[in-house]
């Protein structure tokens, strides 16, 4: 086969390969449950109920959520947060980026004291990806807020293909390997490697991965399983967990 040829069918094999990463995200905008109608404005912030109330109980615990993002952006990925609460503590402590707070001249990283971890995501529903509780969770709290600290792009946000929110929450897991945190394909931009790295820990410390900026890679990782990245798109098998990770439809269990 001559070169001519042979890059003209690399070409057609990752467009091929693209188009079919992309029937994921579309067939969730056609038939998923997204809300395309409520404008930001009038959408709800309120708690799910699924966090224990502070008051009531005591022991430390960290959890990690994710929600579908606004509107549209919803069929491709969504948008993470890490939320704390030390022992005895009647508040939760939430971290995340948001990337409009630089037209207000702010840091992209949020620190909230107080008020709900489990909220809706502008009408979305978060799910649980993580929860630590028990002997020692202390010790992580302190060293996911060092890893907050440490963030390298408060004053930077691009939603595709990074830094955003799930760079973010990526970064302190890499940072905290005990979290143990698988992130979903969804998670566009946990690829996108800080500081210009090219190689390193996945995010839930049980493996490694290649990445590019975020926009082509491979993870090979007992948690997370063999995940390609092309342009922010992620697919896979999770041996580990019978799983396959598909772009838009996130996490498909075996044994569903």
């Amino acid at each position: 086969m001559t070169k001519p040829k042979k890059k003209r069918r690399i070409l057609l094999n990752t467009i091929w390969t693209l188009l079919a990463m992309l029937l994921g995200p579309i067939s969730v905008l056609a038939f998923g449950k997204l809300d395309l109608a409520t404008h930001w404005s009038d959408a709800s912030l309120a708690s799910t109920g699924k966090a224990p109330m502070p008051h009531e109980y005591k022991p430390a615990l960290v959890q990690v959520y994710g929600a579908r993002a606004y509107n549209w952006r919803g069929a491709f990925g969504i948008h993470t947060w890490v939320a704390t609460k030390r022992e005895n503590d009647s508040n939760y402590k939430v971290f995340q980026v948001i990337g409009w707070n630089l037209y207000r001249g702010l840091s992209t990283v949020s620190a909230r004291t107080g008020g709900p971890p489990d909220f809706l995501w502008f009408n979305a529903e978060p799910k649980l990806l993580l929860e630590q509780r028990g002997p020692g969770v202390e010790q992580l709290i302190d060293r996911i807020e060092q890893a907050v600290r440490k963030y390298p792009y408060p004053d930077r946000y691009h939603a595709w293909p990074g830094p955003n929110s799930n760079t973010f929450t990526a970064f302190i897991a890499r940072q905290v390997p005990e979290l143990g945190l698988d992130l979903p394909p969804t998670a566009i931009g946990k690829d996108y490697l800080a500081n210009g790295q090219i190689v390193d820990r996945s995010p839930s410390g049980s493996g490694w991965q290649l990445s590019l900026l975020g926009l082509l890679g491979i993870t090979l990782a007992i948690e997370e399983g063999i995940e390609l990245n092309l342009l922010g798109l992620s697919a896979g098998i999770d041996i580990n967990d019978l799983a396959l990770r598909l772009p838009g439809f996130g996490r498909v269990e075996f044994t569903q």
